[in-house]
C-alpha cells in the first residue's frame, strides 16, 4: 500500500473512496462499465500504487494505467444522480456471502431496487444499465430456478453471461482442481461471479480469493442469502409487514439453507416469532437457536402442524432433502411425507396468510393448494428475479 503522502481521492459522484490527499492532477476513469471514478492523483517520484476500488477490492496503478484482475475495459459515461443509500452516505455491498451482513436499512434499500426492477421487468425491452458487464454462473451442484433466474436477471439489464455446464466435473478433470484457482481464473475473464457449492463456507473462501464481486447461490448445509432476500421481500409484499409477525418453518430445518439464512433475516425485526415444525431427525440446529435467543427472537418447536399454521402469517414449508443424508436411507424416509401442507392445512389458516416454499418441491404441498390465493411459492419465485437484478445493479454500479 502506499504511503498516506501518495494516496489518491477517488470520488463517485462526490463521495470519497479512499482517504483524501493532497492535489495536483484529475482525471476521469472508468473500472466497471457505466461507473466513472475520479482520480486525483498526488505529487510523487512513486507511479507504482495499490489503490482500493468502490467495492474495497484492490486496484493496481502502474505507469499511469489502472488496471483490475478482470481487465474490465473502462468506458466514461454519464453517471445518474445517486439515491441516499449511496457510496460515501449510507449503502455498501462488495459480496453476497450470507444473510448476517445485512442490517434492516441495506435491507429496506435492496427491496426499494428491486421495486425498481419489477417495473423495468415489465417494459419487455428491459434495461442496458449493465450493458458491457459480464456475469459467470459457477455452479458445483445442479440448479435450475437460482441459475435462470440469475442469467435472466442479468440479461433484462442488458448484461452478459457466461456460464459452464457442470463446475464440479470441471474442476475433476482438472485432476482436482482447487477453488481457488478455479476463481482466479473465472475473475480474469468476468465482471461477477454467481456461485453454487456443495461444501459450506465455500462462498466465503471465493470472496477472499476474489477482485470481483461474488454472490452466493447456497453452500451446501450452510446459506443461501439470495434465497432469504427474496423470501423476506415476499413476506412484506404479500403480509404487508416484517415487524409483529409469526413464522412456521416446516420440514428439513437441520439441512436446509434457506431457513437457516431466512432465520437470520428475520432476527432483524421487532415482535417476530418462530415455530420450528420438523422431523426429530431434521431438527432445527442449535447455532440457530442461540442466535435467536441472543437476538431476543421467541421461537417455540411444536410437531403439531395444524396448531402452528392456525397462529402464524406465513408458512414456510421446505422439502426433505435426500442428497443431505448420504447412505443413511434410513433416516430420509423417517422424515420424508411427515408434515404436509393439504386442504386441512389451509382449512385452519388465517384469511392473510400464505404458503411459501423455495421450491423444488415433492410431496410436501399437495397440488390441490396451488389455485389457493394465499399459496405464495410461485409469485415467490417470480420475486427472486427481482431481487436478483437489483443485486447485480447495486454490486456493479454501486447505487
Amino acid at each position: 500500500m502506499a504511503s498516506p503522502a501518495t494516496f489518491s481521492a477517488w470520488t463517485l459522484s462526490g463521495s470519497i473512496l479512499s482517504p483524501n490527499a493532497s492535489k495536483n492532477d484529475s482525471e476521469f476513469v472508468c473500472n466497471y462499465p457505466n461507473v466513472c471514478l475520479k482520480r486525483t492523483l498526488s505529487a510523487s517520484a512513486d507511479t507504482s500504487y495499490s489503490w482500493r476500488s468502490r467495492n474495497g477490492k484492490a486496484i493496481d496503478w502502474r505507469g499511469g494505467k489502472l488496471s483490475h484482475k478482470s481487465e474490465v475495459q473502462c468506458r466514461a459515461m454519464k453517471v445518474e444522480s445517486k439515491p441516499s443509500f449511496s457510496l460515501g452516505n449510507k449503502f455498501q455491498l462488495e459480496d453476497v456471502i450470507e444473510a448476517q451482513q445485512f442490517d434492516r436499512d441495506t435491507l429496506s434499500a435492496i427491496f426499494d431496487v428491486a421495486l425498481e426492477m419489477e417495473k423495468i421487468e415489465k417494459n419487455f425491452r428491459g434495461s442496458q444499465i449493465l450493458k458491457g458487464c459480464l456475469m459467470a454462473t459457477l455452479f458445483y451442484e445442479p440448479s435450475t430456478r437460482t441459475r435462470l433466474s440469475f442469467e435472466s436477471a442479468m440479461k433484462r439489464l442488458g448484461g452478459e453471461v457466461l456460464t459452464t455446464e457442470n463446475a464440479r466435473e470441471f474442476s475433476s478433470a482438472a485432476k482436482g482442481e482447487t477453488l481457488e484457482d478455479t476463481i482466479r481464473t473465472v475473475e480474469g475473464y468476468s465482471d461477477i461471479i454467481v456461485m453454487r457449492h456443495f461444501e459450506s463456507g465455500a462462498a466465503r473462501r471465493a470472496a477472499v480469493t476474489a477482485s470481483i464481486p461474488i454472490i452466493n447461490a447456497g453452500d451446501g448445509p450452510g446459506q443461501h442469502p439470495t434465497q432469504a432476500l427474496l423470501d423476506v421481500y415476499t413476506i412484506q409484499r404479500e403480509i404487508g409487514k416484517l415487524d409483529g409477525i409469526n413464522v412456521g418453518l416446516v420440514g428439513d430445518l437441520a439441512y436446509g439453507r434457506t431457513v437457516r439464512s431466512l432465520t437470520y433475516l428475520l432476527a432483524k425485526y421487532k415482535n417476530v416469532k418462530i415455530y420450528f415444525v420438523s422431523p426429530e431427525v431434521v431438527k432445527m440446529k442449535d447455532d440457530i437457536k442461540d442466535y435467536l435467543t441472543s437476538m431476543g427472537v421467541e421461537w417455540e418447536e411444536s410437531a403439531d402442524l395444524m396448531e402452528v399454521a392456525s397462529k402464524c402469517d406465513v408458512v414456510y414449508q421446505t422439502r426433505i432433502q435426500r442428497e443431505r443424508f448420504g447412505e443413511r436411507i434410513d433416516l430420509y424416509e423417517e422424515a420424508r411425507g411427515k408434515y404436509i401442507v393439504n386442504q386441512d392445512v389451509l382449512d385452519v389458516m388465517q384469511k392473510h396468510a400464505v404458503v411459501m416454499h423455495p421450491l423444488p418441491r415433492l410431496d410436501e404441498i399437495n397440488v390441490e393448494v396451488d389455485v389457493d390465493p394465499r399459496a405464495a411459492y410461485f409469485r415467490q419465485a417470480k420475486n427472486g428475479l427481482f431481487i436478483r437484478m437489483a443485486l447485480l445493479k447495486l454490486l456493479l454500479l454501486g447505487w
